[in-house]
């Protein structure tokens, strides 16, 4: 345990220090959209290319791992709205619903499961990454327009692929896995350039992660009771990697192939803590974001021991 513990902890101590340092003002909320930018644009993308042109395409486009992490993600999704909705409604509902099942694997997962499991780790993660940005986030948006009008639902699916169009991250996955397909190189200079980038990407990230975590409780005062936001982290943290594992020995005892490593990989990505964009979204479409903001910082202040405490059990 204490050898999972030297991998884990320097991962959640710098969020820790972005989130302390925002909140003791080291940090001035200004610099946040900075490093934001600098994130999102330079450093993931590039770090997400590079372990994409170095895993194999078979493993980026792996189906069999395409299908049993959907049909998690749709199911924790399913269960969230159907619990919710009634209090709620369906925009609450479905941003809910979309923070219990989207982890964190961009900011987070990627660098920290290389880190735990190897690189052959990345191929897996950068797919539940892709399906989590393009299917899962659209469908909650596209749900929490039901009974809004203006447009409704297929507006709203359609902004959000628009959305996606512009986000860097799809586009940085989709151009390593064809140079993995074609095995294209960059040339010296350029891939020096892009790698000092990628080794920027985890720790700015995680302190990104902390920093906006801290914006987030100095800027929202809503008050919300514990009840309405505790058991959507759980679910997060517990229930969607007990899902994926399940999903798991269902695909193996069906007889169909997957490496122990996909399986262990597919599990801790699923146990994760809450993707910290989807405060940003719930904003942007006039959801609870005090709410969703308190189930992210619960999922990532807990995470330290559930998520370590799966690494344990599955490695």
């Amino acid at each position: 345990m204490l050898s999972i513990l030297a991998v884990t902890f320097p991962f959640f101590a710098l969020v820790l220090c972005g989130f302390v340092a925002t909140r003791r003002g080291v940090l001035p909320l200004s610099a946040i959209p900075g490093l934001n930018t600098f994130v999102l644009y330079f450093a993931l993308p590039c770090m997400l290319y590079r372990f994409g042109a170095q895993t194999p395409i078979a493993q980026l486009l792996d189906p069999v791992v395409a299908v049993v992490y959907l049909a998690c993600g749709l199911l924790v999704v399913a269960g969230t709205i159907a619990a919710t909705r009634p209090r709620w409604g369906w925009n609450d509902a479905a941003f809910g619903a979309l923070v219990a099942a989207f982890p964190n694997s961009g900011f987070m997962g990627v660098p920290l499961l290389v880190a735990l499991l190897g690189e052959a780790s990345a191929g897996p993660v950068i797919l539940t990454m892709a399906i989590d940005m393009v299917i899962t986030t659209s469908l909650c948006i596209a749900l929490s327009r039901l009974g809004q009008g203006e447009g409704g639902a297929a507006q709203a699916l359609r902004n959000a692929l628009k959305g996606m169009l512009t986000n860097p991250m799809p586009w940085s996955i989709a151009l390593g896995a064809l140079a993995s397909a074609w095995a294209f190189e960059l040339p010296g200079p350029v891939d020096k350039t892009v790698a000092m980038l990628a080794g920027a990407a985890s720790p700015v990230a995680l302190f990104t992660i902390g920093a906006v975590l801290a914006r987030s409780q100095i800027n929202l005062h809503e008050q919300v009771q514990a009840r309405h936001y505790v058991p959507i982290a759980l679910v997060k943290l517990l229930l969607h990697p007990l899902l994926v594992w399940l999903a798991c020995q269902v695909a193996l005892v069906a007889g169909v192939a997957m490496a122990p490593l996909t399986v262990t990989a597919l599990v801790l990505v699923a146990a994760l803590p809450s993707a910290s964009n989807v405060s940003l979204l719930t904003e942007r479409f006039g959801a609870h974001g005090g709410r969703v903001a308190r189930i992210i910082l619960v999922s990532t202040a807990l995470a330290f021991v559930t998520f370590s405490g799966a690494v344990a059990l599955l490695t």
